[in-house]
């Protein structure tokens, strides 16, 4: 599955276990939501990074103790009509802060990346080779956006705003 991170299609360092997978020693891991929180301590002090799996069902909120600790989290969205991830996205971005990498992972598809990406995910799984090619035109395409969200662009009113100002029109 291809893995389009930071607007360029790149290899995943990540592993994905499932619940009863032996960890490996090393390497960079994403274990289910229902691992992590049943074993944080052993996989937070192993090395390599680790990452979660965090279906959209389930309060984010639980996992806001280890955000500090865990490299990415990847919000599942299990079908193209079940939007529950873009909310949790935006509260780990906006509410919690977090910073580190946040993977869009199921059904994710190409008419959607510019939704994903203003709710704050700059990773995506997705399942074919052009559609990961075509996230780089699509993430191109749009420059300005009226609705602010949490992924620190300026909207079109405030550039507005900013270029009546910059040419002392109204002051």
């Amino acid at each position: 599955m291809p893995l389009v991170n930071g607007g360029k299609i790149a290899d995943d360092s990540f592993v994905k276990l499932a619940v009863d997978t032996p960890l490996p020693e090393g390497g960079d891991i994403l274990v289910p939501a229902e691992r992590f929180l049943g074993e944080a301590d052993a996989l937070l002090k192993r090395s390599g990074k680790v990452g979660v799996i965090w279906p959209n069902n389930r309060d984010i909120a639980e996992l806001v103790p280890y955000l500090g600790k865990i490299a990415a989290v990847a919000l599942v969205f299990p079908t193209f009509r079940d939007g529950r991830a873009y909310s949790q996205a935006r509260l780990l971005r906006e509410r919690y802060n977090y910073r580190g990498e946040l993977r869009a992972t199921g059904q994710v598809l190409r008419d959607q990346f510019v939704f994903m990406l203003r709710a704050g995910f700059d990773s995506f799984e997705v399942k074919k080779q052009a559609d990961a090619e075509a996230f780089m035109q699509t993430a191109k395409r749009y420059s300005v956006f009226y609705q602010p969200t949490g992924d620190g662009r300026v909207t079109a009113l405030h550039r507005r705003m900013q270029l009546r100002h910059s040419e002392g029109v109204g002051t």
